[in-house]
């Protein structure tokens, strides 16, 4: 049993574990300029951190590195608070993840995009203010949202302009990158030896240390340089409609903006771009880590808007990592909160980007089966750039006879228990509805922060309640109450510590639909899912009876994800553990003002197009949905309302010939609230 509850809690022994390291790595990078990992080994831990919080949304936390930019500023520097965020950009490492961020840009845009490529250099990001014209304040990014004032030594850089020309707005904040040119680099390091101090690893590290300086003296000795890169915040007018347009009025008004920044109107574009760069990056004269493609339009950005510490308008799309060889000494398997058996590597301990890499990704038989991987092989490990260290492919030449294919389990290495394979699906389950390990899972995540949020009850605490019985399904932390005696003489839990979980518990009860939705653990449903099915079908007995083509008309919701609710929905152990939680008096209705009585909308058609003043078209469409309209992309005689803001294009004659309704922003609101006043169309 011990080594059982070892194993389970295995991913939140990793995740703190990573949690630690790369809160130690932010203040060694961000503050004390003195990283001992590299780059790619902090991205690669980032990433796996990321994955895992994903995987296990029990253990994460709003303090996580995950969640934040930089580390916090020095307290030997006045603190400074950013008018805006200074934002931290997601990382592609691969073709297919940046295509990805494009598909995902381009669902929230109709418009064909173009993008300004730029340098992603490896510097100090900073914010400096001019008011007037006249630089008046200087900080690093610090947290993202307070940084540290080093407005004196950024003075002392001679690419940063003290006074601006040209047509500026009584306020200027510009964001940019403070480098240490590498011509100087080697140089720099010999002096600091001669006269008895550290050499910095890397020209980021002496950028960073060089702007750091107490005295802006010390800080003048050294050759910095500076890109500006973007605007912040702004009081007055901009004569500027796109992102590559800001930059050439940012050179106007005197700043050093990077000669390689490129206007390209296409995926294509970048990618030729980035190519350039892998093979010119050793040319340039300050460091580079990968490229960064900005969606060029403002308005654009704006749409796009943010998500958690990185906005969905740009993305660094990093340079290749280092590959390893290594042996595969063995492929286990693990259970999920899901049943699926998944498999992974045992390896022989490599050094990669600086971590020790004992274990990798295998994904799922196709994967080990495509790649032909064979316990014994020697093999080719890739840590950068992957969540979680994967295999890459085998070296069958070295090859000597001793190895052996991969046999899956026919048993659930947890329960025992028959696996079902399905040629649908890459993956096989184990479908024991009660398998320890399924319901440990579960009820870890119906407790987690972003689901029920119940404090106090962790792996270890929920193995024990099992164990005992006093836990066999998520309903049953209901019903704990009633056997406190008995939970008392548990190892683990107090009193005042089950006092506090039972006071935890009964008031998850009142959490709203979207949280029950994300808690019930249902595959693809996260809780941006559960926050639209809880908008448009308002309580869990509407959601269990849409059908299908219901439920994908929701916008963000494809055939994928209708498909996981419909089969959810469709076994009854799942309908019964619903009506257990029902009874127990969890809340199962939306906290929404537009219920569904008030379906004003019903069996109307609309069509929404152009860009909206105060609404993104997601959220009008949604408010569409909500009230039980439908919304296509194409006009035609069955349309019967067309929602119109800037830009058009072609649908707004359309409509016109058809004589279809049109309104705008304004006028779309205005019918609303009439019409909820009637109830009526």
């Amino acid at each position: 049993m011990t080594e059982k509850i070892d194993s389970e809690n295995q991913p939140r022994i990793r995740i703190e574990e990573l949690r630690s390291q790369l809160n130690k790595h932010n203040i060694l990078y961000y503050q004390e300029n003195s990283p001992n990992a590299l780059d790619s080994e902090y991205d690669s831990m980032m990433r796996e951190l990321k994955s895992l919080e994903e995987q296990y949304p029990q253990h994460a936390i709003s303090d996580s590195p995950t969640q934040l930019v930089g580390s916090p500023p020095s307290k030997r520097f006045r603190a400074v608070t950013h008018k805006l965020p200074m934002l931290s950009l997601a990382n592609a490492f691969n073709q297919d993840e940046f295509l990805s961020w494009k598909e995902r840009a381009s669902k929230l845009l109709t418009n064909e995009l173009d993008f300004v490529c730029e340098l992603k250099y490896d510097g100090l990001a900073i914010s400096a203010i001019y008011e007037k014209g006249n630089f008046v304040q200087g900080a690093t990014r610090g947290d993202g949202n307070k940084g540290e004032d080093v407005t004196d030594n950024l003075r002392t850089i001679k690419h940063l302009p003290l006074n601006l020309s040209g047509n500026y707005p009584s306020v200027l904040e510009v964001r940019g990158e403070v480098i240490f040119p590498i011509s100087n680099f080697k140089e720099f390091n010999i002096t600091r030896s001669a006269d008895g101090l550290s050499e910095y690893t890397n020209p980021r590290n002496a950028a960073a240390g060089a702007l750091r300086q107490l005295d802006p003296a010390e800080t003048a000795k050294r050759p910095l340089d500076i890109f500006i890169y973007g605007i912040g915040y702004v009081e007055g007018n901009l004569p500027c409609e796109t992102q590559y347009q800001s930059l050439e009025y940012l050179f106007d008004l005197g700043f050093n903006i990077n000669e390689h920044n490129k206007l390209v109107n296409s995926t294509d574009g970048v990618i030729e771009y980035y190519s350039e760069y892998v093979e010119a990056q050793t040319k340039l004269n300050y460091a580079c880590d990968g490229v960064v493609a900005k969606v060029n339009r403002i308005d654009f950005q704006k749409h796009l808007g943010e998500i958690g510490r990185e906005p969905r308008w740009a993305i660094a799309f990093k340079f290749p990592s280092e590959q390893k060889e290594t042996t595969l000494l063995d492929i286990k398997f693990n259970v999920g909160r899901t049943g699926s058996i998944n498999p992974y590597a045992v390896l022989k301990s490599v050094q990669i980007a600086g971590a020790n890499i004992k274990h990798a990704t295998l994904h799922n038989e196709d994967y080990i089966r495509s790649k032909d991987l064979r316990i014994g092989d020697s093999v080719i490990v890739e840590r950068a750039g992957e969540v979680i260290p994967q295999v890459v492919h085998s070296i069958p030449s070295k090859r000597t006879g001793i190895e052996t294919e991969l046999k899956m389990p026919t048993n659930c290495p947890v329960c025992n228990h028959v696996i079902f394979s399905s040629k649908d699906e890459a993956l096989s389950y184990c479908i024991n509805s009660s398998c320890h390990a399924q319901i440990s899972k579960m009820v870890e995540h119906f407790v987690s922060k972003g689901a029920m949020d119940i404090q106090g009850l962790g792996p270890k605490q929920i193995q024990v309640l099992m164990t005992e019985k006093l836990i066999e399904d998520v309903s049953d932390l209901y019903d704990l109450k009633n056997h406190k005696d008995r939970a008392m003489e548990i190892q683990r839990i107090g009193e005042t510590s089950l006092d506090n979980l039972l006071t935890a518990i009964n008031e998850s009860r009142q959490q709203p639909l979207e949280r029950v939705l994300t808690a019930l653990g249902i595959k693809h449903v996260g809780p941006e899912i559960s926050e639209l099915l809880s908008q448009r079908f308002q309580n869990i007995d509407s959601v269990i009876a849409a059908s299908e083509i219901e439920i994908q008309n929701v916008p963000g919701i494809g055939p994928r994800i209708s498909s996981s609710i419909l089969s959810y929905f469709a076994n009854t152990s799942n309908i019964k553990l619903i009506n257990k939680l029902r009874v127990a008096g969890l809340n199962l209705e939306a906290a929404n003002t537009y219920r569904l009585e008030n379906q004003v909308f019903l069996n109307k058609i609309f069509v929404v197009t152009g860009r909206m003043e105060n609404f993104s078209r997601t959220e009008i469409q949604n408010r569409i949905k909500t009230l039980g309209g439908k919304v296509t992309s194409t006009i035609s005689k069955k349309t019967d309302f067309i929602i119109v803001g800037s830009d058009p294009g072609s649908k707004l004659d359309q409509a016109h010939l058809l004589q279809i309704t049109t309104l705008n922003e304004t006028q779309f609101i205005g019918l609303i609230q009439s019409l909820l006043l009637n109830n009526e169309l």
